[in-house]
């Protein structure tokens, strides 16, 4: 999975001391980890050989419709 945090960079003004900024630079970071979106899992993959099984016991065909007729096998 790549690294999508941004990376920030602390650059001082005359205004700010580099305590300052860097406090600043801690309260984003920090705020970043309790705003950032949970992982998501993965769906759990069907055995391509568990599939072929079943098509096979129902007589059906792995590209063809389904009992009820939609043109999306699953």
């Amino acid at each position: 999975m790549p690294n999508r945090r941004p990376q920030l960079k602390m650059v001082v003004s005359s205004a700010a001391t580099e305590a300052e900024a860097a406090a600043v630079i801690a309260a984003v970071e920090q705020f970043l980890r309790d705003t950032a979106p949970p992982l998501v899992a993965e769906a759990p993959r069907q055995d391509p050989w568990l599939r072929a099984a079943l098509l096979e016991q129902t007589g059906r065909e792995p590209d063809g419709p389904t009992e009820w007729g939609d043109a999306h096998p699953w």
